[in-house]
């Protein structure tokens, strides 16, 4: 693991064991979010190494580790059945001193809410930049949790989990055999299938399915969502495009496609 966001993520998450974490020599002391981060991993009794910048690139698998790699156990895979269940969550806390607008002291309230299944599903999104930036803007926006398609597609790299800037550790990921075939059980488990393609017969923002329990489909650079995969969809939705271009990068479209769906299931 590594950069500086998803090592920190890696470090407040808990979900899994670090055992080292390496600073490059010359940053440590200059520079204060890696002092943070060494402060974090010492509190979770994980070694802290300064090395040097050589050895740190070396054993770094992207381009710019940005002074920090983090060794830790993989990543847990979610169980599918698990991500069917609704899930409870922590509402976003804006301030701390528990009063209202008017003034009053807001009545108890641990912050938990009960919220009904939100599921990405990527078919066949090969490259790490695109599927990291698409797990961040899913997590960001409230989803529940990612099925990932075990063939012909990008797995969690070091790449994809630096882009993802720490989504991993915050989403759930389900790693399935046939996507297709996980579509169908997830219309079983009673979640409507969307599938996100320029050819949609319904535009985003009319989907009212997704207030329910749902499941968005997103598809592959180029090729869109596969024959197998959009016979399995419910709704195919559209993003509305009002320039000359014909079509908007997966992680642009995912984004904006995961958080209109949030935006639905916020309505009354």
């Amino acid at each position: 693991m590594e950069g500086r966001q998803a090592v920190r993520e890696l470090l407040l998450a808990g979900t899994r064991r670090v055992r080292e974490v390496w600073v490059a020599q010359g940053e440590r002391d200059l520079d204060g979010p890696l002092e943070e981060l060494a402060e974090l991993a010492r509190e979770l009794r994980a070694t802290v190494k300064v090395v040097g910048r050589a050895k740190l690139d070396d054993v770094a698998r992207t381009e710019a580790p940005q002074g920090v790699v983090a060794f830790a156990a993989p990543l847990p895979e979610a169980d599918l059945d698990d991500l069917f269940r609704t899930r409870k969550v922590r509402r976003p806390q804006i301030g701390d001193d528990g009063d209202t607008a008017s003034g009053k002291e807001s009545p108890p309230d641990d912050g938990v809410v009960t919220v009904a299944p939100f599921l990405v599903a990527v078919d066949g999104v090969t490259d790490p930049g695109n599927l990291g930036a698409l797990l961040r803007s899913a997590e960001c926006a409230g989803a529940t949790g990612v099925l990932l398609a075990r063939h012909r597609a990008v797995h969690v790299t070091p790449t994809v989990t630096k882009a993802a800037a720490g989504a991993v550790e915050r989403l759930p990921m389900a790693i399935v055999g046939g996507l297709a075939a996980t579509l169908e059980r997830c219309k079983s488990a009673g979640l409507w299938v969307v599938g996100l393609d320029g050819g949609g017969d319904t535009p985003l923002h009319e989907l009212t399915v997704a207030r329910d329990p749902v499941v968005l489909v997103v598809g592959a650079e180029g090729s869109g969502l596969s024959r197998l995969v959009r016979q399995r969809c419910d709704v195919v939705a559209s993003i509305p495009l009002r320039g000359r271009l014909g079509s908007l990068n997966v992680a642009a479209a995912a984004a904006i496609a995961t958080y209109e769906v949030a935006r639905h299931r916020t309505m009354t």
